[in-house]
């Protein structure tokens, strides 16, 4: 280990503008108008209406799926096809109640869903079907009230499978679906959406921040092929009352991995009550420089009650009145228990509440593994230290236990470093005789499996860009990229530090441009600076995920 030499360039004159944004639609316009003057509502659960219509197998069993092999009741999204006007009321319910934005009936839309089903062939369909339904009803309702505007969000949840956890305790490294099956699927559910008239996606209840990193690649690459963007929801659930999401991720850990989303909103739902959830929603909005939002589920599960959840209307909505006198909610609604009746409590105890200021956050580098890791441009600016022992290139340890299959007794290298103060732990497989895209995954997918270790931030480091990659699909945390440079020109170093800015990473860029590695003063500060322009006027990054390396140590006379 050794003190690092990386140091964080900010300008925050220069700031954060969106040199790339597309221009707004009327929905997206109305819609921040709307945040700007008051709490937004959302709707309640969608399961848990269902419950009261005691529908049957042969209610998911119409037209092409009668003769589906697999049981499909508890296929709730597949109700938007073959009961739509169940779901529809359900839709209508929840719009008089007070609703302004209705989500699709689509939380288990995927490919890597439906799978349980047999029915991945048909997500196209489902989304497409839930997306237009949704849309058909709020067109009737401002139909029939107007100067009520109301919207429809893309439902997206979680999947069923973990990226960032193994489902075999005696296989730490296996991983039953991988990043880029998430995106795929996601990008796929996405695009139905889109085309079945949503005006903002809400992807939501994540257990795991990796399965969120997917689908905000995939929502990228599906607004890429569109004239405009939709506005972005992302929710995480935490899990219990550590504070921790299923994945382990803290609440500050998983902002600083997703924030590079630039979301509208982010929040909670789902897994408790609100009243458990109070301290989570209160340093989320603290955390935030967007929008925030809380719809949490009807107190804990009881089988006994009706809704399966204890909270009356008056409960819930008692609860979050608090909630919004304290100045946290931008929106708000309800999720497994609550109905129509809990909704309209909620907006009736709410609607006097101004909405929540979003804060302005210092600029800092903010980094994660499972928790979070922030360097702060202010104050006394100490070093950071990198722990480099897991780099083969490095640390002859480090690279005979790899060369000789020892991998239990190079954790424990990494571990190591952790417990001896490395702040950031920097991971290189680049040696002729391993497969680097092979090796990265493997570690990375152990060492996720490792709280002690995965606490920390890692650098992902290597000469190969599809090393690197690889490892940025293996990290739920706000990783940091060793390194790229314009040693292969602009348009590569512009594509790679896109992907970064996608995989949501802070990156090392590196003194080096087409003319090779820069050897005085001058020419490090023209090449560092260049990169930096352009960086900030191409791809709009975030100045504080820009850490140079100039070279220093490898030219003692500049």
């Amino acid at each position: 280990m050794r003190r690092a030499r990386y140091r964080v360039k900010i300008n925050v004159n220069e700031g954060l503008q969106n040199l790339t944004q597309k221009a707004e639609i009327p929905s997206t316009l109305a819609l921040r108008e709307l945040l700007k003057k008051r709490i937004v509502f959302l709707d309640g659960a969608m399961g848990t209406m269902l419950q009261r219509y005691r529908l049957e197998e042969k209610d998911y069993r119409v037209g092409k799926f009668s003769n589906v092999e697999k049981e499909l009741k508890g296929n709730s999204d597949l109700l938007s096809i073959t009961r739509p006007d169940v779901v529809g009321e359900i839709h209508r319910l929840y719009l008089e109640a007070g609703t302004d934005i209705i989500e699709t009936n689509t939380f288990s839309a995927t490919t890597i869903a439906q799978a349980d089903y047999g029915l991945e062939s048909c997500v196209e369909e489902i989304n497409l079907a839930s997306a237009k339904l949704a849309r058909k009803v709020v067109d009737e309702y401002e139909k029939a009230h107007p100067g009520q505007k109301k919207f429809v969000a893309g439902a997206m949840g979680p999947t069923n499978r973990t990226a960032s956890l193994s489902p075999d305790v005696n296989n730490p490294a296996y991983r039953a679906v991988t990043f880029d099956q998430l995106v795929d699927a996601y990008a796929e559910q996405a695009r139905a959406l889109i085309k079945g008239g949503v005006d903002l996606l809400l992807a939501e209840t994540v257990f795991d921040t990796l399965n969120l990193k997917a689908a905000i690649f995939a929502i990228e690459k599906v607004f890429d092929e569109m004239p405009h963007r939709l506005p972005v929801i992302l929710s995480v659930t935490i899990t219990d009352a550590s504070g921790r999401t299923l994945s382990g991720q803290t609440v500050e850990g998983f902002w600083n991995s997703v924030r590079h989303a630039r979301p509208w909103a982010v929040g909670i739902n789902c897994a408790l009550g609100a009243r458990d959830m109070r301290p989570y929603m209160e340093e989320l909005s603290r955390l935030a420089d967007c929008h925030t939002s809380c719809y949490p589920n009807a107190g804990l599960p009881n089988p006994l009650s009706e809704t399966g959840y204890d909270e009356t209307p008056e409960d819930t909505s008692a609860i979050l009145e608090e909630f919004g006198q304290s100045g946290f909610l931008n929106i708000v609604g309800g999720c497994c228990g609550t109905t129509p009746e809990h909704i309209a409590a909620i907006v009736e105890k709410l609607s006097k509440f101004p909405p929540r200021e979003i804060p302005v956050i210092e600029p800092r580098t903010r980094l994660s593994g499972l928790e979070a890791q922030n360097i702060s441009a202010s104050g006394n600016k100490p070093f950071y230290m990198v722990g480099e022992r897991t780099n083969v290139t490095g640390s002859p340890q480090f690279k005979r236990l790899i060369a000789e299959g020892k991998i239990d007794e190079a954790l424990t290298i990494a571990r190591q470093q952790v417990e001896n103060g490395a702040n950031i732990i920097d991971i290189n497989f680049d040696e002729g005789m391993l497969d680097g895209e092979k090796s990265m995954t493997h570690f990375l997918n152990l060492v996720a499996s490792e709280p002690d270790i995965s606490r920390v931030p890692i650098m992902v480091d290597s000469s190969k860009w599809t090393v690197l990659e690889a490892g940025l699909k293996c990290t739920q945390g706000k990783s940091i990229v060793n390194s790229i440079s314009l040693k292969e020109g602009e348009a590569k170093f512009l594509e790679q530090a896109r992907l970064c800015q996608r995989y949501g990473a802070a990156v090392v860029v590196m003194a080096f441009d087409e003319q090779g590695q820069a050897a005085t003063k001058e020419d490090k500060v023209r090449i560092c600076r260049r990169a930096y322009d352009l960086l900030l006027g191409k791809l709009d990054f975030d100045p504080c995920d820009i850490i140079f390396d100039p070279n220093i140590l490898t030219d003692r006379k500049s």
